[in-house]
């Protein structure tokens, strides 16, 4: 597709609005209105400072780190360093690669950080996360409103402003509030898609790149972050941006810049609406302290990239993972599924395989496969890195381990069971060809991680 659009466009390049353009307001308001922006004058100062510490302690600390990603069967570095902090258990999978919650503090669990320091930095994000989950819901249900009584207003930060002061401050709806505006199903689902388990914190000093990106199809300068939808989220759900670039007086904007188009020197976020040419892009500035946020299927139908400024910059970026298939809970339950099928004999001790059904051994060894590749692999492949901040993921990964050690165990079983002679031939073939092409993947899959 990006290759078609390219062709399409040939030399030329597609137009773009900032807020110094006259339309822009009214091209957000027609095609962008599912993206609320805030100024960091809305946010509680106190709020902002605990944040801004908390990224400078984490830097401090070297706990941002560059990701190895795979893009069509390349590897790449990524040219911002990230580090994942949320719900402990959770993980995160973009490109092929998944990162591993540093924990925040949680009720419950026993998290040892590093240093005190660190634990106070992941506090100040889940107490960020809480006020964006409120902020979030607030919007949502403004658009809800907005919809439902096709209120004319005259932009939407305005818009938004004005209905989120008819919430309760824990975001919560009361009875009446509910009965008029939302259903208690719909305000579940409002709940549920708002309800971030984890942050993706970005950190990049443009200055210390020796390459970057230009933008492809509007021209808008260098990109941190190409034009991408986030992924591995729960469906419709939102996505909410802070931002802290760390502006210093040799970078403030270039008043006397008569460019037209952004400011070289601010950081953006750019916006298009997907594979179209026809609808102009967006760039908005994004200075310390602001965020947004992506309402509802905002990030299925548009794209969006980041664009470089010339100052070091943090984001932190709250999303409601989609973790049915990403949490230490689900892979213990997959790890105990399949030694179900595994029998200790009370006298000898000897270890032996209770089925040799087809279906048994096919699930069997697929969960082999996911504990090695998605787990223990993506882990140890990077995974060093996160003791700079804790070691809690140590003991779970352990057991993993431990727990793959007897799935080696069952498929060295399955070879000597189906060799035996008693074994029925017709039995033993279908046994052998699933369990061959669940072999044949893991042999391929342990080449990849090999060369990686």
């Amino acid at each position: 597709q990006k290759k078609k659009l390219l062709e399409e466009l040939g030399e030329n390049r597609l137009p773009y609005m900032t807020p110094a353009d006259a339309d822009f307001h009214q091209l957000w308001k027609t095609k962008y209105s599912k993206l609320i922006f805030r100024r960091s004058d809305t946010i509680p100062e106190e709020l902002h400072q605990m944040v801004q510490e908390g990224f400078l302690t984490l830097r401090k600390h070297d706990c941002f780190f560059q990701d190895l990603v795979r893009i069509k069967g390349k590897d790449f570095v990524t040219p911002v360093s990230r580090i994942l902090i949320g719900n402990p258990g959770c993980t995160y999978k973009y490109l092929n690669t998944r990162l591993f919650t540093v924990p925040w503090p949680t009720e419950g669990y026993d998290i040892k950080y590093c240093s005190p320091r660190v634990h106070d930095a992941c506090k100040a994000l889940i107490r960020l996360n809480d006020y964006l989950h409120i902020e979030a819901v607030k919007a949502l249900q403004g658009q809800n409103l907005f919809e439902t009584k096709e209120i004319k207003d005259s932009t939407v930060i305005d818009r938004e402003q004005n209905f989120a002061t008819s919430f309760m401050e824990k975001g919560s709806v009361s009875k009446d509030q509910s009965s008029c505006c939302v259903s208690e199903d719909d305000y579940i689902s409002l709940k549920n898609r708002t309800s971030y388990n984890l942050t993706l914190l970005n950190y990049m000093d443009p200055l210390q790149m020796l390459y970057l990106k230009q933008e492809p199809y509007f021209g808008m300068g260098n990109m941190a972050v190409s034009w991408h939808h986030d992924e591995n989220l729960v469906e419709r759900s939102t996505v909410a941006v802070y931002s802290y670039s760390c502006e210093g007086s040799a970078v403030e904007e270039s008043n006397e810049q008569k460019l037209k188009g952004r400011d070289p020197a601010v950081w953006h976020v750019g916006l298009k609406v997907a594979w179209d040419i026809e609808t102009p892009g967006l760039a908005i500035p994004l200075h310390q302290g602001d965020f947004y946020l992506m309402l509802d299927d905002l990030n299925m139908t548009h794209q969006h990239c980041v664009l470089a400024g010339f100052s070091p910059r943090f984001s932190s970026t709250h999303r409601v993972a989609d973790c049915s298939r990403g949490t230490l809970e689900y892979i213990f339950g997959q790890c105990e599924l399949a030694l179900q099928n595994l029998q200790t004999d009370s006298e000898s001790m000897a270890l032996s395989l209770k089925s040799l059904e087809t279906a048994v051994v096919k699930q069997v060894e697929e969960i082999h496969n996911e504990v090695e590749f998605e787990w223990l692999r993506q882990f140890w492949f990077q995974g060093k890195r996160y003791l700079k901040c804790t070691d809690w993921w140590l003991k779970p990964m352990a057991k993993l381990e431990e727990f793959w050690r007897k799935m080696e165990v069952m498929t060295s079983l399955v070879l000597s069971e189906v060799g035996k002679e008693e074994q029925i031939e017709e039995q033993r073939n279908e046994t052998l060809s699933c369990f061959l092409l669940v072999l044949t993947e893991r042999q391929k899959l342990r080449k990849e991680w090999t060369a990686r």
